[in-house]
């Protein structure tokens, strides 16, 4: 009984063209997007909720506002209505809370198992 093995194709790295970007370049344009994007609703929900948490009640100032972020009530960060009817701000502390409630729950109720 013979064998034969092939050997498996070399990948190679894509030429590079003049019109390309180089990575450092589309790193930084991928951060630029991506910051405008995000910003745009947290400042608007901001403006509008002011510097607190809605649940535990902490004031921030302008110098430690990096410490509040934008909660969607309904799970979906692609739904930013104007009024801001889908947000709320929170403290990082009380953000993580809420987001492990789902989970703390879902462990709580179940069952374990038969064996």
């Amino acid at each position: 009984m013979s064998r034969s093995f092939r050997s498996k194709p070399r990948l190679r790295w894509p030429k590079k063209t003049g019109s390309d970007k180089s990575v450092e370049e589309a790193v930084r344009e991928m951060r630029q997007n991506t910051a405008a994007a995000g910003e745009g609703y947290r400042e608007r929900s901001l403006k509008l909720h002011g510097l607190i948490c809605a649940k535990c009640g902490r004031e921030f100032e302008y110098a430690n506002k990096h410490l509040l972020t934008v909660h969607h009530k309904d799970g979906n960060h692609h739904n930013n209505p104007s009024d801001g009817s889908n947000w709320e701000n929170l403290c990082v502390y009380c953000h993580d809370d809420e987001h492990s409630r789902g989970l703390l729950g879902d462990y709580l109720s179940s069952e374990p198992d038969k064996k």
